[in-house]
């Protein structure tokens, strides 16, 4: 390839400006493609970070035990939860993401609303219903759900 430039300029006037322009190089073309997907890349991780809520709104001093009735049920992304009715309350749990509970023995369709279960977990420091899961208790089987 030619790597002489184009020369440009105004020529015949007084302080003439030059300007040369050398042609781009196939490898310059590849480390600027690469810059720009890494650049995106880097810009698109921290805003899915910041989409993830987080455990510090949750009161790890404190573990409560929940017993009830399954009264709701979203097995999906990016946690599964439960509505648990239990005698005082009813509680809104977040569970685990479904690949954990897949992984660790509870896969969609082994809980179901009517069930009886028991969770173990830490309440929300400001939603005074809300409870985030450590272990649940399922037909007598404990699973870890951290």
């Amino acid at each position: 390839m030619d790597t002489k430039g184009v020369a440009a300029g105004f020529a015949g006037q007084a302080g003439a400006i030059h300007v040369k322009i050398a042609p781009v190089r196939p490898e310059e073309t590849a480390m600027t493609r690469r810059h720009l997907v890494l650049f995106g890349l880097a810009a698109f991780v921290p805003a899915a970070a910041l989409a993830h809520h987080g455990w510090s709104g949750y009161d790890a001093d404190q573990t409560l035990t929940v017993e009830g009735t399954i009264t709701t049920l979203a097995y999906q992304n990016p946690h599964v939860k439960i509505g648990l009715k239990t005698e005082a309350k009813t509680w809104d749990i977040v569970l685990a993401p479904p690949f954990r509970m897949q992984s660790r023995g509870l896969p969609d369709g082994s809980i179901r609303i009517g069930d009886t279960v028991t969770v173990i977990g830490y309440p929300h420091k400001t939603e005074q219903t809300e409870l985030r899961a450590e272990r649940i208790v399922v037909a007598g089987k404990t699973v870890e759900l951290r």
